[in-house]
């Protein structure tokens, strides 16, 4: 069973979530088959091909506000608000020449996969290694695309 507030993979027999500690008999968990449809996240939803359009046209600049926000929504829909920003994945980004960036990919793979629990889809592997590669080969925009396609199946707006 899955926790509803965090999507942690929990014990069919536990009473609270391990990763969040929330009361697991007050709600019942997650069931992946069950679903859970009522689950949105307080973000914006973004068209993905007006984004592409965009940071082309404006030669990346951009993109860099599509990552700025992305790193945000993400944060908000997997319950991490205390966790790095988009400004500072920016930031870091430029510093260590793209390095950091390649690390969020890798991090933001992994909280695609609890917002999938969290919503109650199946998310059995994280994509943190495809969204690494594609950027290593020098397609970060379709990591872009990809993790803005996970964001916009649980935003509210």
């Amino acid at each position: 069973m899955f926790c509803p507030k965090c999507g942690q993979l929990c014990n069919d027999n536990a009473a609270f979530c391990p990763a969040c500690g929330a009361d697991l008999r007050e709600s019942g968990p997650v069931s992946p088959s069950r679903g859970n449809d009522s689950f949105r996240a307080p973000i914006k939803q973004r068209s993905i091909a007006v984004c592409i359009i965009l940071t082309f046209i404006t030669c990346g600049i951009y993109g860099i506000y599509w990552l700025v926000c992305m790193v945000n929504d993400l944060n908000t829909a997997a319950n991490t608000t205390n966790d790095t920003t988009g400004g500072v994945v920016f930031l870091l980004s430029i510093i260590t020449c793209g390095i950091y960036l390649w690390v969020w990919m890798y991090k933001a793979g992994e909280k695609v996969a609890m917002i999938k629990r969290r919503s109650g889809g199946y998310a059995e592997s994280n994509n943190g290694l495809l969204y690494l590669l594609l950027a290593i080969f020098g397609l970060s925009i379709v990591s872009y695309c990809l993790i803005q396609s996970e964001l916009n199946n649980v935003a509210a707006y």
